[in-house]
């Protein structure tokens, strides 16, 4: 009983420790949210975002938890590293160099992928980040203040080398999340800069109200469909599409192995939140330094792919549907479902194994990732709708709104996996003991 507890009371001081390495990670991520690019009229540029409020503005600050708003060394975010990530994932499919990299190389070539999307993400920060600078050499606020104290090239190479450090930074501090704490650092990342904005969410609407602009009744109204979108939300992503299988019955010896019953589950949202992350990251930096430039073509071509423009939901709901088909072919292969399970001597009751199966399995992932990709696309519009009707201050839903369930239900499966395993350590210390007596 004593070795039992004393495993347990071991996991739970890991489980302690990870929880607050987390903690401490993301507190630094928060402190260097708020410290600023050298150069920058800091009031001149709040009176700035104030009069973008709304605009593709918010959203791209809301991703970066604040940098963008506060021009800080976290302005860019982890949105670079996503953006490499995709890269890279597009040239899994596109290079066979690549993907033998990735599937017959194993771990070695899996560091060597890391290794070239951290490179990316820093080719792709530096010139983001003289996209950035000139932008704000052009900017100035409502009152016709500079937001750049002094332009120049000094400001630029400035600007881009402070931006490139901190998303390395960033980048880092989300591995370190992955490899000593809990969930997965990136995602942590950005539901950490989603979650600090909730309260500023709440304070508008409170303003709104007290200005006449919304009634309460409107705000409960609002209140209650918000509830009812996130149970939606909860209960699709635990939504699973469970194919039976069977297992035939051998003869090993004088034994008779097999002849049971299971089943293969495919979840109706294969790809998660990654498919309007994805979309997000590149829709959203383009059309922000659209509005930064001056030349009226750009500035034209940006208001086209305003987050109120059709233009823009179309794109934004193809490149979410192109993303789930896409990670759903990456993450699963009908082929090697259907060998693996003729190998092992399972079979689809009603289906022939080999190819006959192989098929079942990719036409029902195929309506399955065509439900998923309807469903990502209804939930990612929301905000659109919610804003330009109901005049609601925040972004709620869309991309915002399913990385904070699902990386909230990602933890908390995490933790309570890491609990279970504490538990069974435990369990079978004592079975050992007890055998020894």
């Amino acid at each position: 009983m004593a070795v039992g507890s004393a495993n347990v009371t071991a996991g739970q001081a890991s489980l302690t420790k990870k929880l607050g390495w987390t903690f401490l990670i993301l507190c630094c991520y928060r402190i260097g949210v708020h410290v600023p690019v050298p150069g920058v009229n800091a009031s001149a540029l709040a009176s700035f975002f104030e009069s973008m409020s709304g605009t593709l503005f918010s959203l791209f600050d809301m991703f970066s938890g604040g940098g963008l708003s506060n021009v800080s060394v976290f302005a860019l975010g982890v949105m670079p590293y996503i953006s490499a990530s995709i890269i890279m994932q597009l040239l899994q499919v596109v290079s066979p160099d690549v993907k033998r990299m990735a599937r017959e190389e194993g771990q070695a070539g899996r560091r060597k992928i890391t290794q070239y999307t951290r490179y990316l993400t820093v080719l792709i920060t530096l010139v983001q980040g003289l996209g950035i600078a000139v932008g704000l050499e052009n900017m100035t606020s409502p009152a016709g203040t500079p937001v750049v104290l002094a332009p120049g090239w000094h400001f630029r190479l400035v600007t881009m080398i402070t931006f490139t450090a901190g998303s390395v930074l960033v980048m880092w501090l989300g591995e370190q999340i992955t490899e000593r704490g809990i969930g997965n650092g990136i995602s942590l990342i950005i539901f950490c800069g989603i979650v600090v904005g909730i309260p500023r969410g709440i304070i508008q609407s409170v303003a709104l109200i007290e200005a006449g602009d919304m009634s309460i009744f409107m705000a409960v109204v609002i209140l209650a469909f918000m509830a009812a979108v996130l149970v939606a939300i909860v209960f699709v992503e635990r939504a699973q599409r469970r194919i039976p299988i069977s297992y035939a019955k051998r003869q090993i010896g004088r034994k008779m192995y097999g002849g049971q019953n299971s089943h293969l589950p495919l979840r109706l949202n294969t790809a998660g939140v990654i498919p309007p992350i994805f979309a997000s990251s590149l829709l959203l930096f383009p059309a922000t330094i659209g509005q930064f430039s001056t030349n009226h073509y750009v500035k034209q071509a940006a208001a086209w792919f305003s987050p109120h423009g059709v233009a823009y939901n179309v794109l934004y709901v193809a490149l979410m549907f192109f993303f789930c088909y896409f990670y759903t072919a990456i993450i699963f292969d009908p082929k090697d479902m259907a060998e693996n399970l003729k190998k092992n001597g399972g079979f689809i009751p009603g289906i022939r194994p080999g190819d006959r199966t192989q098929e079942y399995i990719d036409t029902v992932l195929s309506r399955l990732t065509l439900s998923g990709g309807i469903y990502i696309s209804i939930v990612c519009l929301l905000p659109m709708l919610l804003i330009s009707n109901f005049n609601v201050p925040f972004y709620f839903g869309g991309t915002s709104l399913l990385i904070l369930v699902g990386v909230a239900m990602d933890f908390m499966n995490q933790v309570e996996s890491h609990m279970i395993s504490s538990q069974y350590q435990g369990l079978m210390a004592k079975a050992r003991k007890s055998g020894r007596l």
